[in-house]
């Protein structure tokens, strides 16, 4: 069994680059294509898709599913809090912009830091680590400060976007103080996909969504993407490294993610940026380095 790590490592900021990369783009392919494929119904296909490639996986690795190890409440509230952190993302991508909805989802870390250290000591923040939050959190805001003021957006939309922040934190306080990460990093993933499939295509039904497989290439492209790497591999090395290294760390490196959001959705939505994104930029990566500054 791997050892738990103070502070990040290459592996970790390699993995987690490439997942921000892709979450940040993620928004933007859920946004092109929800006047072919309904919001809910997206997140519904992609996490069934997800659970039989992760049945798959397990079946090939001999990790056991369903074995008893005293998890199954925690990893149900785990469970349902992620269902209810991706309807609040899939419903406010309708009244909003992806860039815009990824500012006040990335409030997670927030909540982590401030939750977390309630329940696992190691893990209380430095007055420095702080610094380093508040320097990633004014970079996100700076970053977006134009897209937040622009006409044609509800404030429901920037409602569930802080709602599916909150979630997410929630959802990652409850991992670490349920110590869900005992449990194979696959499993804890199915605990979180499986009641996202079996609860949120109810209320795709209940709010009337259309099921259609007319898609053009483009959806089906959108849907494969968001299915094999962000619903299966993306989260599977997101629960991974929950394991293995500090819940604050990894979670206050993800504010690189609404600045990929920002670029993705210039390059493919039509959204404009703005020349402060590199002093934004430069503001994240300083705030990256003082979270995970070792200390003296």
């Amino acid at each position: 069994m791997n050892s738990r790590k103070d502070h990040l490592d290459g592996l970790a900021i390699s993995l987690l680059l490439a997942c921000c990369m892709f979450w940040g783009l993620q928004q933007v392919l859920v946004k092109s294509i929800m006047n072919e494929v309904a919001p809910l119904f997206q997140a519904s296909l992609r996490c069934m898709g997800a659970c039989v490639l992760l049945l798959i996986w397990c079946r090939l690795r001999r990790v056991r599913l369903f074995e008893r190890d005293g998890s199954l409440w925690a990893g149900l509230l785990a469970g349902s809090l992620f269902a209810a952190e991706f309807a609040c993302i899939y419903l406010g991508l309708r009244q909003t912009s992806a860039s815009r909805l990824t500012v006040f989802l990335y409030t997670s870390p927030f909540w982590v830091a401030a939750l977390v250290p309630l329940f696992v000591r190691s893990e209380r923040l430095r007055p420095m680590q702080w610094v380093g939050m508040a320097c990633a959190f004014v970079a996100v805001a700076f970053a977006m400060r134009e897209g937040l003021s622009t006409a044609g957006h509800s404030a429901t939309g920037d409602l569930l976007g802080l709602a599916a922040g909150a979630l997410w934190g929630l959802t990652t306080v409850t991992i670490r103080a349920k110590n869900l990460t005992r449990i194979a990093p696959e499993k804890l993933l199915f605990y979180q996909i499986a009641t996202t499939a079996v609860a949120v295509p109810w209320i795709s039904l209940a709010l009337g969504e259309s099921w259609s497989f007319h898609w053009s290439s483009l959806a089906w492209g959108s849907m494969l993407a968001q299915t094999i790497i962000g619903a299966f591999a993306s989260y599977l090395a997101w629960m991974w490294m929950l394991g293995r290294y500090p819940a604050t760390k990894i979670s206050v490196f993800v504010f690189l993610t609404p600045l990929f959001a920002l670029l993705f959705g210039t390059w493919l939505l039509g959204e404009s940026a703005t020349p402060t994104l590199l002093a934004a930029l430069g503001l994240v990566a300083l705030g990256i380095v003082l979270v995970n500054r070792k200390p003296a």
